[in-house]
């Protein structure tokens, strides 16, 4: 059985006299993290420079960062009633600080979107991995502790949110290929989860245990569906089929396509009118269905989104294989979705299955079954921008700099191009920014890809589908064009040309050029009326004042210069129902002239 603590700094003692002196700390990703355990090992290594600590892990949770006065006074409260309670992880705040002590490094292969963009060593530390291969470049790095977070029940304890990588390092552990002590840290509010993580206890060495160390989890709030979102949604939709497989990526379009999946299931016709709004009446492609799901869908999914859970509740998720629903490697999401898991009754639990990235990710171990089961495969994941002939930036920044990481997204195309049937779906929004701030995110070229043009699939836009898989050059760059926003489509054209990638007489058929958002919003708009494509279709942490104000601020976040004068100008004045909003920023009081131009501001931006 494992030896047991209650004091942090007791167990990182006993790490330290198992293992010795120098440390490689290998943390999953996400949620997983055992917290308190990794602060201890830290903060010994801070100590005592004769003590080395390589951490390896990926996706460090923190609670958001304002960059700007107005985001501050939304965020404080907000920060305060979500992540209150949360431990940081004090290895980020040194690095954020620039003071990580020489003894200590931090590798990361999966960033917090955009957290460390500005970030110089964490930058040069950072490696590029598929999700897939991540164990094994622990396992190369020596890798000589494991500290995870677990739910404890009875004798057993289950990984739960994280069995990913743990599952594949412990099987190397029992084939001798490592030797590692795998330290686990109890948490009250992390769900039990059965399956292939649900271990017994003496596969732990060492188990931090503790009322004082328990902690609630971190909860990242549901962010508002854009109007934009929900057509991507609706495209992606159009391609699932029916008795198919199904993976969803993280972020708004993921919640978007469950929405108008959910849509297509129960309002069938509504559905279909709302796309021929859309494609302004063109015969349906051959590649879509726009029928309810008779069959159900079966899910595998590196992460198990709380969209999962939706369509396990729409009848949608209902295609069983070995009694299982959805595979899933590993979970991060609301404290509702923690919730929901933690009350779900057994048999309904015991249909989702939390088990090893190497299994959701990959055909690799018992391909044949993995084949018979993955059939129709769709597999969905998001990215920043396209080229005009193919490649995917998902990632990274052309002068080098990451954003995120790969994660699984290559795995995921791969086995699209590997499974008969199976296609990959990237979505992007055809443009960012507004007014004159806005630009394209289908480019001619880029200096980075994360997907190369030789695995080009399907792309989806608010303004279509493209359908590149086997295409000539020529063909993808039509098909791509003709989901790009139109303020940018002339300039793409030209490049095209003169390239040579296009015809000198090709033009952008007439369809094709009113790609604008005010004609996707005005197709829509029947659907929001009715309350059918809500802000949060699936439930917020924000008040209704506060899912007010997001909007505001988006809208002074893009503004230019003379947008942001013409939002004071309007602000100027007061209304009665922007008391409550005021008030939420500690505006309504505005004594100081800067107060009283933020006031301006959030006056005119609520108003817009």
């Amino acid at each position: 059985m494992p030896r047991h603590f209650t004091d942090p700094q007791a167990i990182a003692d006993a790490i330290i006299a198992l293992v010795g002196r120098k440390i490689v700390l290998g943390l999953p990703l996400g949620l997983g993290k055992a917290n308190h355990v990794a602060n201890a090992l830290f903060s010994r290594a801070v100590r005592d420079p004769s003590l080395h600590l390589h951490i390896f892990t990926a996706l460090t949770l923190e609670a958001p960062k304002a960059k700007s006065e107005l985001e501050r006074r939304f965020l404080e409260p907000v920060a305060q009633r979500l992540f209150a309670g949360y431990p940081p992880l004090d290895y980020a705040l040194a690095q954020h600080r620039g003071a990580l002590p020489p003894n200590i490094r931090v590798d990361e292969f999966f960033f917090l979107a955009g957290r460390w963009l500005g970030n110089e060593p964490a930058q040069r530390s950072y490696i590029s991995a598929n999700y897939t291969h991540a164990a094994g470049y622990l396992l190369a790095r020596g890798v000589n502790v494991v500290a995870q977070l677990v739910a404890r029940r009875g004798d057993r304890l289950s990984l739960s949110c994280n069995p990913d990588l743990t599952l594949d390092l412990l099987d190397a552990r029992a084939a001798g290929r490592a030797n590692f002590v795998l330290a686990g840290q109890v948490n009250s509010e992390l769900p039990f989860m059965p399956g292939d993580g649900d271990l017994p206890a003496e596969t732990f060495g060492l188990l931090l245990d503790s009322p004082s160390t328990d902690f609630p989890l971190f909860g990242a709030p549901k962010q508002p569906i854009s109007t934009g979102e929900y057509t991507i949604g609706l495209n992606v939709a159009r391609l699932i089929v029916d008795g198919g497989t199904l993976q969803i990526g993280i972020g708004e379009e993921g919640d978007a396509a469950v929405c108008a999946m959910i849509l297509r299931h129960r309002e069938p016709k509504l559905f279909s009118e709302t796309i021929d709004r859309l494609t302004g009446g063109a015969p349906p492609l051959a590649i879509e269905q726009r029928t309810p799901f008779v069959k159900g869908l079966y899910g595998v999914s590196e992460m198990l989104v709380d969209g999962f859970l939706e369509l396990i509740d729409a009848g949608i998720l209902a295609r069983a294989v070995d009694g299982i629903l959805i595979h899933g490697g590993f979970f991060l999401g609301s404290r509702d979705f923690y919730r929901r898991l933690r009350d779900m009754p057994p048999e309904k639990l015991a249909r989702i299955a939390m088990t090893r990235i190497s299994f959701t990710n990959s055909l690799l171990r018992d391909e044949p079954a993995k084949r018979a089961a993955r059939i129709d495969a769709r597999f969905v994941n998001n990215a920043m921008m396209a080229t005009l002939l193919g490649d995917v930036i998902s990632d990274g920044l052309e002068d080098g700099r990451v954003v995120s990481g790969v994660g699984g997204q290559f795995n995921f195309v791969d086995q699209a191009f590997a499974l008969d049937g199976a296609r990959s779906i990237i979505a992007i929004n055809a443009a960012r920014g507004a007014g004159a701030r806005a630009q394209s995110n289908v480019r001619w070229s880029y200096g980075h890809t994360t997907i190369p043009r030789h695995l080009r699939d399907i792309v989806v836009s608010e303004y279509g589908i493209a359908d590149l898989r086997g295409k000539s050059d020529e063909h993808v760059v039509a098909q791509m064009l003709a989901i790009a926003d139109s303020r940018f489509q002339a300039a793409l054209l030209d490049r095209a040309k003169a390239a040579g990638k296009i015809a000198r007489d090709y033009e952008i058929p007439p369809a094709h050029r009113q790609n604008h958002p005010e004609r996707v919003a005005a197709a829509l708009e029947p659907l929001r009326a009715r309350g059918l494509l809500p802000d949060y279709p699936f439930g917020t942490e924000f008040t209704p004042v506060e899912q007010r104000l997001l909007r505001a601020l988006e809208r002074l976040e893009d503004a230019t210069p003379l947008a942001l004068a013409r939002f004071a100008a309007a602000g100027l004045s007061a209304a009665p129902d922007e008391a409550e909003p005021l008030a939420r920023m500690d505006l309504d009081h505005a004594r100081t002239l800067t107060d009283r131009l933020y006031r301006a501001l959030l006056r005119g931006a609520l108003r817009a």
